[in-house]
């Protein structure tokens, strides 16, 4: 369905609280902090409380219902200048990332694609598990 060079690769990291921020995740895709690159190196990406919740799937666990993502907001916040968020859905063996909204005055990220059981695996490594429970 997809040429290999369409797939991409995601990586997360968690930073820790800031001055201004509560811990958040770094998420990079193609070896690019996506984050970052849509809303300034200023901004934040989502909270490690909001991704990994203690119960239930986190916001980036892809099913085939097609769901908005919050991803981040800019240092002046999201209520001023937008969020940056992104359609997840689960497209067979592949997960989508589209339809993106982004901060006033910023350049929207392409769609990404991944292979489902490496992104599958890669929430897992951060604390997600495919039940939905958070470790």
């Amino acid at each position: 369905m997809f040429d290999r060079q369409e797939i991409s690769r995601l990586e997360i990291s968690v930073l820790p609280a800031g001055r201004r921020f509560a811990a958040t995740l770094r998420i990079l895709v193609k070896g690019e902090d996506v984050v970052a690159g849509a809303v300034g190196e200023r901004g934040r990406g989502p909270f490690v409380a909001d991704a990994l919740p203690d119960a239930g799937p986190g916001p980036l666990w892809a099913t085939g219902e097609a769901r908005r993502v919050e991803l981040g907001e800019p240092e002046c916040s999201g209520g001023c200048c937008g969020f940056l968020t992104v359609v997840v859905q689960r497209l067979g063996g592949i997960v989508r990332w589209s339809d993106w909204e982004i901060p006033y005055g910023e350049v929207a990220p392409p769609t990404f694609h991944f292979e489902a059981d490496r992104y599958d695996a890669e929430l897992a490594r951060v604390g997600v598990r495919p039940t939905g429970a958070a470790r």
